[in-house]
């Protein structure tokens, strides 16, 4: 399967370029974070925007297979060190609340569920697609509670349809704005939520069932896809 000749629906609503978006790295190379207090949430989103306005840009993205700094906040990521989950296995695309989410390609509803909790995904949607002739799972985490009042497990999403919106702290995991969006081969039995991080032991199996989102997004100024 080529996946450059598939067509696939902008996940934002519009394409990711370098007119509009910035690549932020929450790295442990990135000094600036030393001076944010990530524990709290109305500091680390002034972090955030402040980097798109300086930027004069209106997404920022980033994250896949990112070994982070930023878990260290939430005790979610923190267990002892050999299983500490740090290393990001979806793309970020952080931007206002209230931002609309779509869907890039046919499917249907898996499972949605809000996973409540600091650090935690919040209000949470897992759909099933078919591409290549085998399942497809794509999920979009920290989103509104109220896009999930309405859904229906089985129910049919067309390419392009509204799907979701980027929820606002502290509903949506209580993290500065922004859409965690992730692919998956084989959910292993999850319902409404799947490891978006990951320790380093666990590094191989992931790569393996959780390919780069940037194949469906198509962002020209992440690495190359």
């Amino acid at each position: 399967m080529n996946w450059n000749d598939l067509d696939f629906f902008p996940v934002m609503g519009e394409k990711l370029t370098a007119e509009n978006t910035l690549q932020l790295d929450f790295t442990a190379h990135n000094q600036a974070l030393d001076a944010v207090n990530l524990s709290d949430t109305p500091d680390f989103d002034r972090f955030v925007f402040n980097q798109l306005k300086s930027g004069g840009k209106k997404y920022g993205i980033g994250g896949y297979l990112e070994n982070r700094a930023i878990y260290r906040r939430s005790e979610v990521f923190a267990t002892e060190s050999a299983n500490f989950r740090n290393i990001h296995l979806g793309v970020d695309i952080w931007t206002e609340a209230g931002a609309r989410v779509f869907a890039p390609l046919a499917g249907k509803v898996h499972s949605f569920q809000d996973n409540a909790g600091f650090g935690n995904y919040g209000p949470t949607i897992i759909l099933e697609h078919e591409l290549g002739g085998k399942p497809l799972f794509s999920l979009y985490g920290h989103l509104f509670r109220k896009d999930l009042e309405k859904l229906q497990v089985g129910q049919e999403v067309r390419a392009g349809e509204l799907l979701c919106h980027v929820g606002p702290f502290p509903e949506n995991g209580d993290w500065p704005p922004h859409l965690h969006f992730q692919l998956m081969w084989d959910l292993g039995g999850n319902w409404g939520d799947y490891p978006g991080v990951t320790a380093e032991k666990g590094l191989e199996f992931f790569k393996g069932n959780c390919p780069n989102p940037n194949l469906i997004l198509g962002c020209k100024i992440l690495n190359s896809i």
